[in-house]
C-alpha cells in the first residue's frame, strides 16, 4: 500500500546571475537549462556534464544536474551532485543552501533511503520550523521508519495552523494510523479523500475502518477506491472483504475472483472466496482456492479452520478432525471450531472426546457472555 499520496516535487534549479560565468560552460549550462525546461533530459544531463568537464566547480551546473537525474531515477548519481555542491555554496547564503539540502533530502526520500532523507529533512525542519512541507516530508520519513509516534509528536502541534493542508493531513492521519490511533487517523484520511477525490486515501480510510471492524464505513470507501482506481494493488480483495463483512455475497466473489485475475497467490482472495463457495456448498470449486490458502499461509487459523469446515461437509469426518484439532491448538479460546470438533467426535463415534469439547465449548460460551460485546 502506498503511504503517501502523489505529491508534485518541484526541484530548484539555482539562477545563472548568482555565479561567475565563462563564455563556452555558459553556453553549455543555457543550452542545458533549455534542454531540461522543455523535458528533454538526455540532452541537458549530457550538456551539464560537458559544462562541468570545463568548469568542475559550477555550482549551478552541479545542482541542475543533480535535479535533471532526480527526474530519470538516477538517485545515487543526484545524491552524489547535490553532496558535491554543498561545499562551494556561499556560506553566508543561507536560502540557497537550503534549496541545495530540500533537493538533496527529497533524492534520499525518493529513492526510498528514509534514513539519510529524516535527517536531512530534521535538519532542515530546525532551521525552517515553519515550512509545513519540510515537516510533512520528515513526517511521513518517520512513519516509514517505524516511529509513527515521533512523526505524531512532530505533525500534531501544528495542525491547528495546516488543517485545511491536505498533504498535511495525509501525513498527520498516516502517523495516528501507524501510532494506533486508527480511528483518529481514519478520520483525517476520510477528509483527504473526500476532498482530493483520491483512491489512495480512500483505500487506506477504507482499509483501516475494517481493521476497526466498522464494515459500513470500510466498504463505502473501498467501494469507491475501486471505481477510482480499480488497478490499485490491494483494492480487489480489500473491497471484497468488505462487502463479504456486510452481506454482500455476490458483490464480495466478484471483487476476489478480480483480485485472483491480478494474483493467484493473494492469500485473503483465496480463503475468502474458498469459504463463500463453501457456504453455498459449491464444494468441488471451492476446495482447490482453500488449500491454495493453507499451503500459502499454513499457520493461518482462519485458513485451517475454513478448510475443516469445507472437509466437515464433504463428509470427509476424520479429515475435518484432524485439520480442527490442529485450529484449537493454535487457537484454544477461539469458540466456532471447539462446536464443530464436538459434533464431529460423535460422529466418529468418540464419545468421551465429544463431551470434553462441549465441556470446552461450555466454558467458553460463559466466559464471552461475562465479557460482553467485543469492542474494535
Amino acid at each position: 500500500m502506498r503511504l503517501a499520496p502523489r505529491i508534485a516535487f518541484v526541484l530548484a534549479l539555482l539562477v545563472s546571475s548568482l555565479f561567475a560565468q565563462e563564455s563556452n560552460p555558459d553556453q553549455l549550462l543555457g543550452a542545458a537549462i533549455d534542454a531540461q525546461q522543455h523535458g528533454d533530459y538526455p540532452t541537458a544531463i549530457g550538456d551539464y556534464r560537458k559544462a562541468l568537464e570545463l568548469r568542475p566547480n559550477m555550482v549551478e551546473a552541479k545542482v541542475n544536474l543533480g535535479a535533471a537525474l532526480v527526474h530519470i531515477g538516477d538517485f545515487d548519481g543526484a545524491i552524489a551532485m547535490y553532496k558535491s555542491a554543498l561545499p562551494l555554496l556561499i556560506q553566508n547564503n543561507v536560502s540557497q543552501k537550503n534549496a541545495v539540502l530540500r533537493n538533496l533530502a527529497l533524492a534520499y526520500y525518493k529513492k526510498g533511503d528514509f534514513t539519510n532523507a529524516a535527517g536531512q529533512f530534521g535538519t532542515l525542519h530546525k532551521s525552517l520550523p515553519n515550512d509545513v512541507g519540510i515537516a510533512v516530508l520528515l513526517g511521513y520519513s518517520e512513519v516509514q521508519l517505524g516511529k509513527a509516534e515521533a512523526a505524531v509528536s512532530l505533525l500534531e502541534p501544528l495542525e491547528s495552523r495546516n488543517a485545511a493542508n491536505l498533504d498535511f493531513e495525509y501525513a498527520y492521519g498516516s502517523a495516528l494510523i501507524k501510532a494506533g490511533r486508527r480511528r483518529e487517523g481514519a478520520v483525517r484520511i476520510e477528509h483527504v479523500a473526500t476532498s482530493s477525490n483520491s483512491a489512495d486515501a480512500y483505500l487506506l480510510a477504507g482499509s483501516t475502518f475494517l481493521d476497526l471492524n466498522e464494515y459500513e464505513p470500510a466498504r463505502r470507501d473501498l467501494d469507491t477506491a475501486l471505481k477510482l482506481d480499480p488497478k490499485l494493488p490491494g483494492v480487489q480483495t480489500l473491497a471484497g472483504t468488505a462487502r463479504d463483512k456486510t452481506g454482500a455475497i455476490k458483490e464480495a466473489e466478484e471483487a476476489f475472483r478480480e483480485a485472483l485475475k491480478i494474483n493467484p497467490d493473494d492469500f485473503d482472495a483465496n480463503l475468502y472466496l474458498g469459504a463463500i463457495l463453501s457456504k453455498r456448498r459449491d464444494l468441488d470449486e471451492g476446495r482447490p482456492y482453500l488449500e491454495r490458502a493453507v499451503r500459502l499461509n499454513p499457520t493461518s487459523s482462519m485458513a485451517g479452520y475454513e478448510m475443516g469446515m469445507l472437509q466437515s461437509t464433504s463428509g470427509r469426518y476424520q479429515a475435518a478432525a484432524d485439520q480442527l484439532e490442529k485450529v484449537v491448538k493454535s487457537d484454544p479460546d477461539w469458540l466456532e471450531p471447539h462446536i464443530e470438533l464436538a459434533s464431529l467426535y460423535y460422529r466418529l463415534h468418540r464419545p468421551d472426546d465429544g463431551r470434553k469439547e462441549r465441556q470446552i465449548v461450555d466454558r467458553l460460551t460463559a466466559a464471552q457472555q461475562q465479557k460482553g460485546p467485543t469492542q474494535p
